[in-house]
């Protein structure tokens, strides 16, 4: 080809370059996009703006995990977004690669995306029964903790749940034999929105975790809600990373269980469990901690 066409050959590559998508899989093949929201007590940044970079995780159990794991992926460059839960299951099924800390492992969520195992939560984490303070005297010969079966079994009380979240694998269980007595589900982006309703009295409870409803009492004045817990919750359950079930989400999902490995078999462990929980852990939840990373450490891979 003569000197003449090759400036004409340059300036097709680059409008073909410059085209939507053109040349994206360069970019997006050093990329690893993270699900995020403002939901204590996995992540805390309002009324700050959303994060832009791992080092600005600052609040919330599953970011400070979340920034410790980006350190072991340096070869990803990391980005953060904020979407509505129904927002974040309609991108996953439109093909885009995605990752979150933010979801349980549940056989429905294995059709479309890979799992591998980070931590086991803190015991103060757990799931509550959230009602209004007048309600309580109707529960008053239930006990403490309360029963959600009893709760479900009275026709006096309605509840009101988030769709598409799973709350703990004991409590989805006895929400799907409770059938039709269980309460409905409703599109609600937000743990937020659901607890406006309740103070609004449009039901009279809903399922929450302790850390997200003192932050909404915190924040809107809701002090006329209160919290109880569960007799069903049991022990911890493990927080999991999920990637899109696709080949760049395997790849993803591979780099983030080997990441996992290197922590546990860190000879400094304990200094980034220590930037990580701080010294405020209760001790049972630190030797629960000690012993899932001893194995963590030994183990192979484990993605489902």
């Amino acid at each position: 080809m003569g000197t003449r066409g090759r400036p004409a050959l340059a300036l097709v590559l680059a409008l073909v370059l410059s085209l939507p998508g053109s040349g994206a899989a360069a970019g997006d093949s050093a990329s690893l996009r993270w699900f995020i929201q403002h939901a204590p007590p996995h992540f805390s940044y309002l009324p700050g703006p959303v994060p832009n970079s791992p080092r600005e995780l600052a609040g919330g159990e599953s970011a400070g995990f979340l920034r410790l794991l980006s350190e072991q992926l340096p070869q990803y460059h990391h980005q953060f977004f904020d979407a509505s839960l129904p927002r974040y299951e309609a991108m996953l099924k439109s093909g885009e690669t995605l990752c979150s800390v933010l979801h349980k492992r549940t056989p429905e969520r294995l059709r479309d995306r890979y799992f591998t195992p980070l931590f086991p939560w803190q015991t103060s984490h757990q799931l509550h029964l959230v009602l209004r303070r007048d309600t309580l005297p109707l529960l008053a010969d239930l006990g403490r903790p309360v029963s959600l079966a009893a709760v479900l079994a009275r026709q006096d009380l309605r509840g009101l749940l988030m769709r598409d979240r799973s709350y703990d694998a004991t409590i989805d269980r006895l929400l799907l034999e409770a059938g039709a007595a269980a309460p409905p589900r409703m599109v609600a982006g937000r743990a937020g929105n659901l607890l406006s309703m309740l103070r609004a009295k449009r039901m009279d409870y809903t399922l929450e975790f302790r850390a997200s409803l003192d932050e909404y009492v915190n924040n809107e004045a809701g002090a006329d809600l209160v919290a109880l817990p569960l007799a069903e919750v049991g022990g911890p359950p493990l927080s999991y990373a999920s990637c899109s079930r696709n080949p760049a989400g395997r790849q993803r999902i591979e780099a983030i269980d080997e990441a996992v490995r290197r922590l546990a078999r860190e000879p400094q462990r304990e200094a980034w469990i220590r930037r990580w929980r701080h010294e405020t852990q209760d001790p049972q939840d630190r030797q629960r901690l000690l012993r899932y990373l001893d194995e963590r450490a030994r183990s192979g891979p484990q993605i489902e």
